[in-house]
């Protein structure tokens, strides 16, 4: 596929990038809502912890069928699929008589957003060859991906007050059919449809085999780690998992090539992207919890006190591809992962019971905001700079789930870490003050944790193993996007 010139490109890069700010905020929107949606349904919390795990685990599961699918299929065809499906999902959630029927629309949403995603991901990588304006893409997918969790908070609380935690719901229904009438317009129809047949085993196991472990990650802190329910299913994905990479080796057209995963560059990219998310997805979790259970916010100021997190991101994602041809793409994401650690460790030691917003989170989350921009866009370039025009699709399946992955697991582990703190705390001290000050034992504890996995990423990332091209070579006419 030759690119379409700057201006079209312009116009795509806007609408896919609106794709993830939908995706992101719809993920903080429901967040905000689940009270209201218990008190209105009468559910109960773990009917509640299913409507927000029903959607991890089918976006989750199907992140990399879904890449695989848009490179066979077309990938306009799947981003337009995928976008009805969630709308179609949305609607039905908006509608729902009961707890249940809304856990299975929410399930829906999440296959929908799994096949939009990855399609999406896909048209920017072949919109954008690998260089500097594939950078400055990929920058504005961070920037959106920034801004998306302090809108989806922000809106989720006014439209709860205001109109009802339904409404939720019918705003992406709204936004999902819009950005699809933006896509018939501005989208190549005549992208994708690689040739090939589809390995149909691969693809049941691996979705399986995903699906039940993202099954065991999130409902291992309610259930329990040791249960036979969290250890039947993450065994069970584990034995599936194996049985594709068996599969895979004797498929005429296998789901992931083995020579692709053979390559040492991308199997490193994805170990660095999943790492990073496991520090990143659950620091905004753990600060919202922070500033409302410790410091007494409401939910809508919990959301807000990242705000400047995100205007941060922001300003730095657009700058990302410039400090990459400056520096190095190594240089750059080393600084990246050196950033994350030094803000989250220096998180993690501000944080006090008394404290306020001013002199606990808002310096150390201004220089997590520096640095969530430099490792996302530098992993996204490692893990797709290889990627052939038919492997498009199959790339961002791949980073994808492993930045899924990596969100699921943090939050698992470091949800784990912050309870069983705060629970040791607890048994030896009781009152308000107490409680107050064992809350902020528990989150220190997990912030640490998240400052250890990003330091092993730093180290990580100084293995000479990620690829070497990061612009485009000297006599080729520079992209004027």
């Amino acid at each position: 596929m030759t690119p379409p010139p700057p201006g079209p490109r312009r116009g795509a890069l806007a609408l896919l990038a609106s794709t993830q700010l939908l995706l992101i905020t719809d993920t903080a929107i429901v967040n905000v809502a689940l009270p209201s949606v218990g008190e209105d349904l009468g559910s109960g919390s773990a009917g509640l912890s299913w409507v927000a795990n029903a959607y991890l685990i089918a976006f989750g599961g199907l992140l990399l069928l879904g890449g695989r699918v848009a490179d066979l299929l077309g990938h306009r065809r799947v981003f337009l699929g995928g976008l009805g499906l969630l709308a179609a999902a949305s609607a039905a959630g908006g509608l729902a008589p009961g707890a249940g029927a809304l856990v299975a629309a929410r399930a829906a949403q999440g296959v929908g957003a799994a096949f939009a995603a990855a399609a999406a991901f896909a048209l920017l990588l072949l919109l954008f060859p690998d260089g500097p304006a594939r950078h400055r893409a990929l920058g504005a997918f961070a920037a959106m991906g920034g801004l998306g969790g302090v809108l989806g908070t922000v809106l989720g609380g006014v439209l709860t007050d205001a109109l009802g935690w339904r409404a939720t719901f019918w705003l992406n229904v709204l936004l999902a059919v819009l950005l699809a009438v933006l896509a018939v317009a501005v989208l190549d129809p005549r992208t994708g449809g690689a040739s090939g047949g589809f390995d149909l085993a691969g693809a049941l196991t691996a979705t399986a085999g995903l699906g039940l472990l993202a099954h065991a990650l999130v409902g291992g802190s309610e259930a329990g780690w040791l249960t036979v329910r969290t250890l039947g299913s993450g065994g069970a994905g584990l034995a599936l998992l194996l049985v594709f990479a068996a599969v895979e080796t004797r498929a005429a057209a296998p789901l992931v090539p083995p020579p692709v995963l053979a390559r040492p560059a991308l199997r490193l990219a994805n170990v660095l992207a999943a790492l990073a998310q496991t520090t990143l997805f659950p620091m905004f979790f753990l600060v919202s919890l922070y500033l409302q259970d410790v410091l007494g916010h409401t939910p809508l100021g919990g959301g807000l006190g990242l705000l400047p997190l995100s205007l941060v991101v922001v300003a730095v994602a657009p700058r990302t591809g410039r400090i990459i041809l400056r520096v190095g793409l190594h240089r750059t994401m080393t600084l990246g992962f050196v950033l994350l650690c030094a803000g989250t460790l220096w998180l993690a030691l501000a944080l006090t019971s008394d404290g306020t917003f001013a002199s606990t989170v808002l310096a150390p989350s201004l220089l997590l905001g520096a640095a969530l921009p430099l490792v996302t866009v530098t992993t996204n370039v490692a893990a797709t700079a290889e990627a052939a025009p038919a492997e498009t699709g199959l790339a961002s399946g791949l980073v994808n789930t492993s930045q899924q992955f990596g969100s699921v697991l943090g939050l698992a582990v470091l949800v784990a870490v912050a309870t069983s703190r705060t629970g040791d705390a607890l048994r030896t001290a009781a009152g308000d003050t107490a409680r107050a000050a064992a809350e902020t034992a528990g989150f220190r504890a997990a912030l640490l944790t998240g400052a250890a996995f990003a330091a092993l990423a730093a180290l990580l990332s100084v293995r000479p193993r990620l690829p070497a091209r990061t612009a485009p070579p000297k006599d080729r006419v520079p992209d004027p996007y």
